[in-house]
């Protein structure tokens, strides 16, 4: 890989790593040619070492040493690691693709996640599920260098089959004495616009020779503030307005494809990351050296989140206006859209407040002791405490829009929503639902590794190494919920049965709480958005006080009303079921021979290795079941079918499950030298991945939902109910009984080093993956009141698939001395990654036309994808997966300045299948085998899901940064994200064509810092 990459990185990794060497800055002179003089700077040097380290190491790594200042604006490690050939990140929130992450979130190396994290070479993680440390939470101030190995060797903790990054600290005995460096800066956001946050570091190390030895101590002290904003333009899934539901006049031809409805979302993002890192090294001899070290990342990150969006839930009585726009395939460009059966559209205003308090903290003691001129022995004791806690919380308010006008043929969506004083109007909105989401987690890791080298005086055997690894690894998982506790308060489709009218804002009874605000500067200043009502944020973050209180409102028009209505309860830890505890312990042990050829015409040097892994597993948690609420009857309607409804009880049970498994991993590494500049590499090894803890969860929640059939007259009064039964589902949240996802790993590289900072490489490389986790359905027996047993079908995950990730990586970097003086110090640095990857599944779920409800049981939906009109999509490739990822970067540096330009782009891949926002149980059923009773007929009980394949769109980010060294202490730097203020969009797939989904905007951000050494 490219070292003109790694020195992106080394750059990026770090503003004041880069002053934790010594020669920070230092200059000298290294003659190019005859009669020319080349300038070696800080940057220049760092970019030398770096390559040096990759061209002598045995493994496939890529090595960034921070000996130079960061030059681009990467607020964390995240960013960082998106500079190196191979690595993506994604542009949205893990897990919600409707939110964008202005920082970026997710590392995949060569198109896969499985990506394992080390600190100084031990294991490093997040609370929460995962396997790997948040590399969000962590600033890059803290890290001295950054290792990837995409094929680790024997050696190695196992773990990385996609690859292994290792984030090493600086360490006292790393200078040779007192050593100081202050760090400060001040972001600014051209969006979120006068929010200014600092942030400041400090290193101190020293080292003393006393009567014990020579002492060492060194703190490294970050804390950093980072606002953005984020806004966004939003389309609901295009529907199918059919010319007949008549079978025999239906023309598919004719269908015209009309957007739901459009919005848009604005998200003000406060993190806080804290960086506190001490470290001690006592050497009495020199033969000995012991060091201690504390780590700690304190991570905190506050989202305050205003939405508006359709809740349009009668798509099918939808009418466009007549002067609309649509396209060859019939799909709407532009118009109006109404519903006259509300007098408009329903829409939701809601305020979001989301919340996440992260602490990791790794104390460990390492014991290096020469035992003799050839022996070695390395003893590591390490402890880990992880903890996280969220809360995610939303109120809304509702209102009836009177029309959407919208333009959808451009780049960005051009929408609008009505007049001022309609939207400015408490009486046309009412209080509408609430919905939350707690969790918190703690996990904890005791581990010792202890390693022997021995030396051999060989001319060809160089040293064999053996080590063993034991560590216990203990995990608490708490939620509320499984997923969020949504509970309406009123809506129109309550009235008539349940409520009067709904509790709309102009009653003097339910007007607390909501207030009216404007969303200033929304994307950038390129729409005007009305002031609207919203709940008020001390409100939302009033839970669960200030929450019953609006609850109240819906209680007391049901008694207005006369109905029984069940009081809102709050989610909470109180439930038992929301426990899930698990415990691993892993044994392992390797050996590994390094060996070389050098007297052969072309030297061969390498090394060979196996490692053995034991890993034993045991969790404990609940299967729960919460039967659902009494189907309301109104008054006078005629009820058929209430036999066929089941009965069973809630309970909940602990269960406890253990695993066991053994893996073999051999590795071999060879390295051949065609000349001192151009040399070969062959890898072969085998790695496994363990899955994640929150796919190992002993956790089964089990639902039921009453299917009924509503019968409504020419008035829209209910005039009869007909109960078809009781579906009985349910979902796992992990299978203690996985096994990892092994792979066979081979890489093959060609090097060519022809300048100290110049180099172009070239890496094949192919993974074959086995026991890929997917998910699948089994059967769970349960008894019903009357002592029957009764069946749920419940999904979990499973070692379901196979799979493989092949491609090449083209690296290059060059410093241009050839060109005239004033230009003398400019060099690029570029790479190039594709990727082809795919997934097999054991148990092929495709069908050409989609049924059901969106239950985890149907597979064709969650895999294949569903359109609107009941057609399936077929074969989905690999989510996350980008076919080609380019960096090119143009380096400048000469007397004192030095300016970078960065470009990082990467093709579209797939979000995700189902995804929430693009899914719904309301679509249509075109399929003609499907029966008269349901061909043509727009659902009304939920039973025609749909889940568009959701994509992003190819996306190129270019930063920047320029700097100037006042004095060879002093530096001071401007740094620029997203210079040209490139929009990210997603996609969504439909047969009438490919639409927006979502253009999301950050805006530019400039960061103002400077650097001292002393």
């Amino acid at each position: 890989m490219n070292k003109l990459q790694k020195t992106a990185i080394a750059a990026a990794v770090a503003q004041v790593a880069a002053l934790h060497a010594s020669p920070v800055w230092a200059q000298t002179a290294e003659p190019a040619n005859p009669g020319t003089t080349v300038v070696v700077s800080g940057q220049r040097a760092a970019l030398q070492s770096a390559q040096k380290i990759k061209q002598n190491a045995d493994e496939v790594v890529d090595s960034i040493v921070a000996e130079d200042i960061g030059k681009l604006p990467d607020r964390s490690v995240t960013e960082v690691l998106q500079r190196i050939a191979g690595v993506t990140i994604d542009r949205n929130m893990a897990g919600d693709p409707n939110r964008q992450a202005v920082e970026g979130s997710g590392v995949s190396v060569r198109g896969l996640t499985y990506v394992r994290s080390e600190i100084n070479g031990r294991d490093a993680f997040s609370a929460g599920g995962g396997r790997s440390l948040g590399f969000g939470d962590v600033s890059p101030e803290m890290m001295a260098a950054v290792d990837l190995y995409k094929n680790p060797s024997a050696e190695q903790i196992e773990g990385g089959v996609a690859g292994l990054v290792n984030l090493r600290t600086a360490m006292p005995f790393d200078f040779k004495g007192f050593k100081g460096t202050l760090g400060a800066s001040e972001t600014y956001s051209t969006l979120r616009k006068g929010k200014l946050e600092p942030t400041g570091t400090i290193l101190l190390s020293n080292r003393w020779t006393t009567e014990l030895g020579e002492i060492g101590a060194l703190i490294d002290v970050t804390h950093a503030n980072s606002p953005s904003r984020s806004d966004s333009v939003t389309v609901d899934p295009y529907f199918p307005h059919v010319n007949s539901t008549d079978p025999a006049k239906y023309d598919r031809s004719k269908t015209q494809w009309i957007p739901l409805g459009v919005g848009y979302r604005s998200q003000d993002f406060d993190r806080t990351r804290r960086g506190d890192y001490a470290a001690l090294q006592w050497r009495p001899n020199r033969d000995l050296t012991a060091a201690l070290t504390y780590f700690k990342t304190r991570y905190k990150e506050d989202l305050d989140e205003h939405v508006v969006a359709s809740s349009e839930d009668k798509w099918y009585q939808q009418v466009a206006s007549a002067n609309s726009v649509f396209d060859k395939n019939g799909a709407f460009q532009s118009g109006t859209i109404s519903n006259p059966t509300y007098g408009g559209s329903p829409f939701n205003s809601s305020q979001r407040i989301n919340t996440r308090e992260s602490t990791t903290r790794d104390i460990a003691l390492n014991v290096d002791w020469r035992l003799s001129p050839s022996v070695k022995w390395t003893n590591d004791f390490q402890h880990v405490r992880s903890t996280t806690e969220g809360f995610d919380a939303d109120v809304s308010t509702g209102f009836i829009l009177p029309n959407q006008t919208m333009d959808l043929s451009g780049s960005v969506p051009q929408i609008g929503l009505g007049s001022a004083a309609y939207m400015a109007d408490p009486k046309n909105y009412y209080w509408a639902y609430t919905q939350e989401a707690l969790d918190r987690a703690t996990a904890t890791q005791k581990a010792w590794k202890s390693d022997l080298k021995y030396s051999f005086d060989d001319p060809v055997l160089r040293d064999i190494r053996f080590g063993v690894r034991f560590a216990d690894r203990e995990g608490e998982n708490h939620k509320a919920q499984k997923f969020y506790n949504w509970q309406a308060i009123t809506f129109p489709w309550m009235e008539g049965w349940q409520i009067n009218g709904v509790a709309r804002l102009s009653d003097p009874r339910f007007a607390g709480g909501a207030s009216l605000q404007t969303i200033d500067n929304f994307f950038g200043g390129k729409y005007t958005l009305p002031p609207m009502l919203f709940a008020d944020e001390a409100t939302v973050r009033g839970f669960p006080d200030q929450w019953s209180k609006i609850h109240a409102y819906h209680d007391v028009l049901c008694a207005e009303k006369g109905s029984t209505c069940d009081p809102w309860k709050a989610a909470s830890f109180n439930d038992p079921a929301a426990t899930n505890t698990q415990r691993e312990k892993t044994q392992s042990a390797y050996t590994q021979l390094r060996f070389g050829w050098d007297d052969l015409k072309y030297p061969i040097d390498g090394n060979i290795g196996v490692r053995f892994v034991r890993t034993r597993g045991e969790g404990r948690g609940y299967v729960a079941y919460t039967p659902p609420s009494v189907p309301s009857i109104p008054a006078g309607a005629n009820v058929t079918g209430q036999d066929k409804l089941i009965n069973i009880a809630q309970f909940a049970e602990a269960q406890s499950y253990k695993n066991s498994y053994n893996n073999w991993l051999p590795s071999l590494n060879l390295k051949l030298k065609a000349s001192e500049e151009l040399q070969f590499r062959f890898a072969l090894g085998k790695g496994m991945s363990r899955p994640d803890f929150n796919q190992l969860q002993v956790q089964t929640t089990l639902n039921a939902q009453h299917l009924q059939t509503t019968i409504k007259d020419a008035q829209g009064n209910t005039t009869g109910v007909q109960f078809n039964g009781t579906s009985l589902t349910g979902t796992s949240d992990g299978n203690p009984m996985l096994k990892p996802t092994t792979s066979t790993n081979i890489d093959l590289t060609a090097e060519w080093y022809f300048a100290k900072a110049g180099s172009l490489t070239l890496a094949v490389f192919d993974k074959d993956l086995k026991d890929i986790i997917t998910t699948q359905n089994y059967a769970y027996k349960a008894k019903d009141t009357s002592g029957k047993e009764q069946t749920f079908v419940v999904t979990g995950p499973v070692n379901g698939a196979k799979g493989y990730a092949r491609g090449f990586e083209i690296a290059h970097q060059q410093y241009y001395d050839f060109v005239p003086a004033w230009l003398r110090g400019i060099g690029t640095q570029a790479s190039w990654t594709y990727v082809k990857s795919e997934r097999t599944l054991k148990n092929p779920v495709f069908e050409a036309w989609c049924s059901g409800n969106d239950a985890s049981s149907n597979f064709n939906l969650s895999i294949n994808g569903c359109d609107t009109d009941g057609r399936a999509f077929g074969k989905t490739p690999l989510q996350g997966l980008s076919r080609n990822t380019v960096n090119f970067a143009v380096v400048y540096e000469q007397h004192g300045l030095s300016a970078r330009l960065a470009y990082n782009w990467r093709s579209r891949y797939l979000l995700g299948v189902n995804q929430w926002g693009s899914r719904g149980n309301n679509g249509l059923n075109t399929n003609p085998a499907s029966g008269a009773d349901r061909y043509l007929i727009p659902t009304t009980n939920n039973d025609q899901a749909f889940g568009l394949p959701l994509y992003q769109a190819a996306y190129g980010q270019l930063d920047g940064s320029v700097f100037y060294d006042f004095t060879d202490k002093f530096r001071l730097g401007l740094e620029v994200t997203n210079l040209t203020n490139k929009y990210t969009r997603q996609i969504m797939e439909q047969h009438a064509g490919t639409f927006t989904r979502q253009v999301f905007m950050s805006g530019p951000r400039y960061t103002l810092l400077a650097t001292y050494a002393f």
